[in-house]
């Protein structure tokens, strides 16, 4: 476990289980809570109850997209300051630039491995001049 990624809450909010529950092992087993959503409005709902410190939000989702999703979150002032990394399959500046324009801090590209998504969360809640590489973090994660 990596101190800095233990205790912290990530909703992980995608349509397929699959991607909802491999982050969930993922994030698990380096420390973090997780909550889940399977779409944006079920996100909404409990973005305000849970509390998460990190949202990791797919882009195609149905009823709600992750674009429309990340705006409406970052449009409330109290979930402002929350990173919202982006995760999807289409990994274009196109759609980097729309997740920007949308709120969100960063871009994941799907799949993710166990090292780009704890690399990503840990660079979401760490300050730059603070960060380890993630060969380390992922080290003593693995030992366990």
């Amino acid at each position: 476990m990596h101190s800095k990624l233990a205790g912290l809450r990530v909703m992980v909010i995608d349509d397929s289980s699959t991607i909802r529950k491999c982050a969930e092992i993922f994030l698990e087993q380096a420390g973090c809570e997780v909550i889940q959503a399977h779409d944006g409005f079920e996100a909404l709902a409990k973005i305000a109850v849970e509390q998460p410190d990190v949202i990791l939000l797919d882009i195609l989702m149905p009823r709600l997209d992750g674009y429309h999703t990340c705006a409406l979150i970052k449009q409330n002032a109290a979930h402002r300051a929350t990173p919202v990394v982006m995760l999807s399959s289409k990994d274009t500046m196109f759609d980097r630039a729309k997740g920007r324009l949308a709120g969100a801090n960063e871009h994941l590209a799907k799949p993710f491995t166990k090292e780009n998504l704890l690399n990503m969360v840990v660079a979401q809640v760490t300050p730059r001049s603070h960060r380890k590489p993630i060969s380390k973090i992922v080290e003593g994660v693995v030992q366990k």
